[in-house]
């Protein structure tokens, strides 16, 4: 459960007070809309953003990201999860999602980016948020069906523009890989859906730290097993019940610790 200081009553009314951006393109787009629990809750602290998608947040207390900051020293920093259900890498940003995270970032702050399960959808049609595959500079121009014209890029060119848009804050990204999906074979749990290797090579190339959460997550699952991994999936093979979100959150964490991350000398000693 996401950790919160008392606030000010001052302070907390205007953080329910919903934010929204103006696109520069001046085509209207859904605006996300921010309250007290998606804001720092001491400003005067470095804050730990989570941005991704469904599998850190679907939901009240769903996705690892809401079962994230019992694990961190909140007393040194503040966690705040921005996670998105249903964007992919392309999704985040064309929505203006990504615009409030950076509209909030501040020196010394650091981004979990998790991006990936919902980039291998439709470029255009009904459902538009699929990326190209790889990590060029290849692009593609789209109509969607309001008429906005859109040029779509690759998976890896939305990835270095996180991770450009945090630095130029003076913030530090952090690349995760992404969480395990409740597919089995020949008793070995799925560990990569096709992405992974992208994000570890733009990880290497723009020399940022990167988390394997997959391994880390494959490892803990498969010590429990198939039958008990399927509990924690009690609705499809992406995401968990409440339970499996701590499940994760508890891999991301421990991912952190075997990474290069500096972020890491926040989180809590282990029991």
């Amino acid at each position: 459960m996401m950790v919160v200081f008392l606030l000010g009553a001052a302070t907390l009314a205007a953080q329910n007070t919903p934010v929204s951006t103006q696109p520069e393109d001046n085509v209207a787009r859904p605006t996300p809309t921010y309250t007290a629990v998606d804001m720092p809750a001491n400003l005067n602290l470095p804050t730990l953003w989570i941005v991704g998608d469904s599998t850190a947040r679907n939901g009240k207390d769903l996705g690892w990201g809401d079962h994230f900051a019992p694990l961190v020293d909140t007393a040194k920093i503040n966690v705040v999860n921005r996670a998105r259900a249903g964007r992919s890498s392309r999704t985040f940003i064309h929505e203006g999602a990504w615009d409030m995270v950076v509209r909030d970032l501040k020196p010394g702050d650091f981004v979990l980016i998790q991006m990936g399960h919902n980039d291998g959808g439709d470029l255009d049609g009904a459902k538009p948020r699929g990326s190209i595959k790889g990590i060029g500079d290849e692009q593609k121009e789209v109509v969607l069906l309001s008429g906005e014209h859109e040029v779509v890029h690759t998976f890896g060119w939305y990835l270095r523009k996180y991770v450009a848009d945090t630095r130029a804050k003076g913030a530090t990204p952090v690349l995760l890989d992404l969480t395990v999906r409740n597919i089995w074979k020949d008793g070995k749990i799925e560990r990569d859906m096709g992405y992974n290797g992208f994000i570890q090579q733009v990880a290497q190339s723009e020399h940022v730290p990167f988390v394997d959460l997959s391994k880390v997550e494959a490892d803990t699952l498969e010590a429990l097993g198939q039958t008990k991994t399927g509990l924690l999936f009690p609705i499809d093979h992406t995401h968990t019940s409440a339970e499996g979100a701590t499940v994760v959150a508890t891999a991301v964490a421990d991912a952190l610790r075997r990474s290069d991350a500096p972020v890491k000398g926040l989180l809590r000693s282990k029991p």
